[in-house]
């Protein structure tokens, strides 16, 4: 007699457990999705036409978390904004949000649908987690009824919130997050009143949840590393590349190894939006990602990661990020020190004039020293060392401590800051420090055509970003991105005057 589907499964998911407890390591997935987008309107659609738009993209996500789930993978993760896309108001945005319940409930929307009111995304998503036995990572939006008793309901009679949420292999809502750092165009959202620290643990590790702008921020990204000690950070985004040092592949990856966890980073692809680049990322440096700005169409990625990487033998030490910038008794003075901008930052910069040298450069408390030799210089290409240390943003403004080796745009000295994505010279050695008042600090390397360098640079424990071997590939920066979260202004918008 064969056993009935309800045990079938059970007993599949069961053995799924048992292995992932036995493994060290785990198969993640990420999907860059290119979203199909709505029409723009200034009236919102209808509940049917919402959800037939949302209907198309899911058949493209359920198609990647079925061919991952075929390659073995454990959990997927899909982009920000990939089930409707964006460039809503709030009130347009509306027929697309669903009341997403507390995990708590202990909810299964597959087997049971309409729990709590109508939830046709919810319980797609879950069917696809359970048909698939796979966990399944999404962004869609919540709402919540609010009264005149709340002094800060909108007028509207609910909240809105940018929303991933997780479901496991049965189909289960294990975790829900509400985004905290909406990017200045998400009016179609409301800040939730308090930060969420989300987490949820796996056969294969502690996991936690953030979206896409939160990563630059001490609330929620610091404290699920640094106080909740997660194993690995889900990170749905739609992130807009900004070279020099904020492109998806280049950031992610620094901010992977500075934090020392795993990040499964899954972006939107647009190219007229300069969105692209994902990728899985470990605290030793990117073991797979993808970046195409050339197509439009999406990328489903698969790497195994170790399920808890501060166990691993090759973790990397703890690192003082000043330790060695800060032992130089003297720095060389440079005379020729000018000012550029990299977008609205004012840089302080020094030119590298020779094909070997020994540099420093200062900005307010931070000092960067570097010490280069290049193998092939084109004398068409102006590199400098650059240093800044202020606040970042035009209205929501934190603060940076950023040491730079840089190429310029051309060799006139007023390019320097601006994007370049390619180059021609390589350096043989280099070394990158500086004198942060910052733990927390991520090392970049990017290469001609916007490439990472895995395996080719590493950050010693007093704080040197160096080279190991030469650089396999010409240069476009090496970059130490310091984040001094305590400097921070206020929220304008979370927490008005």
């Amino acid at each position: 007699m064969l056993p009935s589907q309800p045990l079938l499964r059970a007993a599949v998911f069961a053995l799924a457990v048992l292995q992932a407890l036995a493994a060290d390591t785990f198969i993640a997935a990420v999907y860059e999705h290119a979203v199909i987008l709505p029409d723009a309107t200034a009236e919102p659609v209808s509940p049917d036409d919402a959800l037939a738009l949302m209907n198309k993209n899911m058949d493209v996500l359920e198609g990647a978390i079925k061919e991952a789930a075929q390659q073995g993978a454990h959990i997927i993760v899909t982009p920000e904004d990939g089930i409707y896309g964006w460039l809503f108001t709030r009130e347009t945005i509306y027929p697309y949000l669903e009341d997403i319940p507390d995990p708590a409930v202990d909810w299964i929307p597959c087997t049971d649908p309409t729990r709590f009111g109508p939830a046709p995304v919810q319980e797609r998503l879950s069917c696809m987690a359970r048909n698939h036995s796979i966990y399944v990572v999404a962004n869609i939006g919540d709402k919540k009824p609010c009264n005149s008793s709340d002094p800060s309901c909108p007028s509207d009679g609910r909240y809105q919130y940018n929303t991933d949420v997780v479901f496991d292999p049965e189909g289960k809502l294990v975790a829900r997050y509400h985004k905290y750092n909406l990017f200045r165009g998400e009016t179609q959202f409301n800040y939730p009143k308090e930060p969420e620290a989300v987490t949820f643990e796996t056969p294969f590790g502690k996991f936690g949840i953030f979206t896409c702008f939160d990563i630059l921020f001490r609330e929620p990204a610091v404290v699920l590393v640094s106080e909740l000690q997660v194993d690995t950070v889900l990170f749905p985004t739609a992130w807009m590349n900004v070279l020099p040092f904020l492109t998806a592949v280049e950031f992610h990856s620094a901010w992977a190894m500075g934090m020392g966890v795993n990040l499964l980073s899954a972006n939107t692809h647009n190219t007229s939006w300069a969105m692209t680049g994902d990728g899985l990322f470990a605290p030793e440096g990117p073991v797979a990602y993808h970046y195409d700005s050339r197509t439009e169409e999406g990328h489903l990625l698969l790497a195994e990661l170790s399920a808890h990487p501060r166990l691993s033998p090759t973790y990397p030490p703890t690192i003082n990020w000043s330790s060695y910038a800060t032992s130089i008794k003297k720095f060389p003075g440079e005379k020729d020190a000018f000012s550029g901008a990299v977008r609205r930052d004012i840089f302080t910069f020094t030119e590298l004039k020779h094909k070997s040298g020994n540099y420093t450069v200062c900005q307010g408390d931070l000092c960067c020293h570097l010490i280069y030799r290049m193998s092939s210089k084109s004398k068409d290409e102006v590199y400098v060392l650059g240093a800044f240390d202020g606040l970042h943003g035009s209205l929501i403004k934190y603060h940076w401590q950023i040491c730079t080796l840089l190429k310029c745009k051309s060799t006139d000295l007023n390019t320097c800051g601006q994007p370049v994505e390619t180059a021609q010279t390589k350096f043989e050695t280099f070394s990158l420090s500086g004198t942060f008042d910052t733990n927390y600090v991520f090392p970049e390397v990017l290469y001609s055509g916007v490439q990472l360098a895995p395996g080719e640079f590493e950050v010693l424990r007093d704080g040197c970003l160096k080279s190991k071997h030469g650089t396999s590939k010409p240069l476009v920066t090496a970059t130490l991105f310091g984040r001094l979260y305590e400097k921070d202004l206020p929220h304008p918008l979370r927490n008005p005057p």
